[in-house]
Parts: structure tokens; sequence; C-alpha cells
């Protein structure tokens, strides 16, 4: 059986991704219709070994569509969302609009799956890109040994940020080799050779809207019970966000014993070699799947602790190649009916 899919946001860095995966994966297609607002409509956009001329998503008729991947932004997703499935195509929305809504399941394949037999308003949420891949590690472990508190720091790349935060990125260290004047626009300050602690609104708790997201999320999709904080930082770096994480467990658990059980994972790849270079970095995880996670160690300051090191592409596990493993999963487990 052979699905209608439509990807709004097709020009974007995210959507643009979602068009190779499913190329790459070969999900099983009937017809692939690219989306966008009506300025980019004709835009060429790659899809396999062809070309796709996108339509605008003002204009389209969504009757006969299975599922829309909607990677346009929160206000795009919460005016168009509902409007689709009610046609009829099931939405998988990369955006936070929908994430924290009691009865849209936040669904990370590798993690809760189940929560897909439960889809009341014809959309499931994708998460924010630095929880994906947290909860992909954190999973096996929690299973093992029940996680009660993780500590969470981010180094998270620009392309988080969309095409623009690259471009400005690249225009700022190319303006420090040369001596010209430094441009902020998409970022408060200068990322060439700093790091920003800052990403998305601050709340009235102090912490970012990022932060919280990450902390609200990990507790929907895993378990209420354990208890997170973040912080998120944006760094130079142009594809894969990484993060330093301490978990503090209920029982024991030796660092040994946890890279044995992330080794047997799903979608977990373990590279932790005590020795120069023995480990994952953002450079060397971009265009990968899985969720790398290295320097495994006991953290003596807390009676069953463990401190991580873990790395992912955000483009790909973060957003775009989590999207279609849900859809994967949908097909998979018969959830889907072909229009």
């Amino acid at each position: 059986m052979a699905y209608k899919i439509a990807v709004v946001g097709a020009t974007g860095n995210v959507g643009r991704e979602m068009l190779s995966i499913l190329a790459e994966r070969q999900f099983p297609i009937s017809e692939v219709v690219a989306l966008a607002s009506t300025r980019s409509v004709g835009t060429d956009v790659s899809f396999g070994d062809g070309v796709l001329k996108v339509k605008a998503l003002d204009y389209y008729d969504f009757k006969g569509t299975d599922i829309c991947l909607m990677s346009a932004g929160g206000a795009i997703s919460k005016q168009w969302s509902p409007k689709i499935a009610a046609q009829g195509c099931l939405v998988i929305d990369n955006s936070s609009a929908w994430r924290m809504d009691r009865e849209v399941p936040l669904v990370v394949p590798e993690v809760n799956a189940d929560a897909l037999h439960h889809i009341k308003k014809g959309i499931i949420a994708n998460p924010n890109c630095s929880t994906a891949q947290l909860v992909v590690a954190l999973k096996p472990l929690h299973d093992a040994a029940k996680i009660k508190r993780v500590v969470v720091s981010t180094y998270q790349s620009v392309s988080g940020a969309g095409k623009e935060a690259m471009d400005e990125l690249f225009r700022q260290t190319r303006a420090v080799f040369v001596a010209d004047p430094i441009e902020t626009v998409k970022f408060p300050k200068q990322i060439a050779f700093n790091v920003i602690p800052h990403i998305d609104v601050f709340l009235d708790s102090g912490f970012t809207k990022e932060e919280w997201k990450m902390m609200v999320e990990t507790q929907k999709i895993l378990d209420p019970d354990i208890q997170v904080v973040a912080t998120c930082v944006r760094v130079p770096v142009f594809i894969s966000h990484s993060e330093s994480v301490n978990i503090e467990f209920e029982n024991p658990i030796t660092a040994e014993k946890a890279r044995s059980i992330l080794r047997a994972a799903p979608g977990c790849l373990v590279v932790d070699k005590r020795e120069d270079g023995g480990y994952a970095t953002p450079l060397e995880c971009a265009g990968e799947d899985a969720t790398y996670i290295s320097r495994i160690r006991k953290d003596p300051t807390v009676e069953n602790g463990l401190a991580m090191w873990v790395v992912s592409d955000n483009l790909r596990k973060g957003a775009a190649l989590n999207a279609i493993q849900i859809a994967e999963c949908l097909v998979n487990r018969k959830l889907l009916r072909a229009a």
C-alpha cells in the first residue's frame, strides 16, 4: 500500500530534510507534494533523483492526502493543522504548537510509540530537537534503574534556528577574518567564535522557553515523575546538537552496565573510548541517524549517578527523521489507511 504525502515548509531546512529522508528510506509513497507560502510557489526542491515544484499551502486541497509532515512553525501549525486533520489527513507536526496538548501524542518512536494508538485530533507532535535525542538516550537507562532527576546543558547548533541563522554564522565568521563589521540579526549577540546561553524567549521563572520545553516534554514522553532542569546554549556549530547530561537514579547502575544497555538500545550508538578522540562530536554526527553517546562515567556526587555526553543531528533525529519514523510506525502498526 502506498500513501500520498504532503510536506509543509518544504523550502526550509527541516522540510528539505524530510523530502530527502522519505526518498532515502523508501517510504511507500504514491505521490509527494511540496508546500510552502505563496512567495515560494514555483521553487524547486529535490526529491530523490527528481525535483518537485513548490505549491501554495493556502490553496491546496488535502482531501485524498494521507499524511501531512508539517514544518512551517507554530503559528502556521496552529492555524492549519486542525483544518488539515478535518479533511482526513493525519498531521505530524514539528513545531511546539501541539506538544503539550493532552489530546495530542508527543512521540519519539524508540521511546513511546504506543502513544500512537491514542490519536484524538488527527495530530501527532514531534518533540523539540534537543528533547528527542535526550529521551532516546534516557529511555533504556530509565527502564533499567528508574531515573529520578536529570540535569542537562545543551550545546545547540545554529541550524536549530533555521537557514537564516546558519547564514548569519557564516557571514560573521567571514567578517571576523577580513575585519569587517559584525552584524547581528538572528541572534541577540555575535554567534561566531562565541556561545550564547539564550534560546527562545525568557519566561517569568528565569528559564528560557527552550529550557522549559526540554523539561516538560521529557516528562510527557518518558515519565512525569522525573525531575528535569535544563540550560540551553547556542554554539557556533552548523549542524548537530550536543548535551552534557547528569542522571540520578533510584537504583544502582554502573557505567559499564549503562554502556552495555545503551549499545543494545534502539537508536543509540555508543562511541566511548577513554582516549584522545574516543568520543562523538557534532561534526561526525551530521548526516547520521543515530543518537551518539560518549563519556559515560559515574557521577560521584550522588548515590546512584551517571554523567554522559549525547550528540545527534538535530535536523534528522531532532526533527525530520523522527517525523518519518512516526509515519513508519503508523504504517507498520496498521494505524494508517491509504486515502
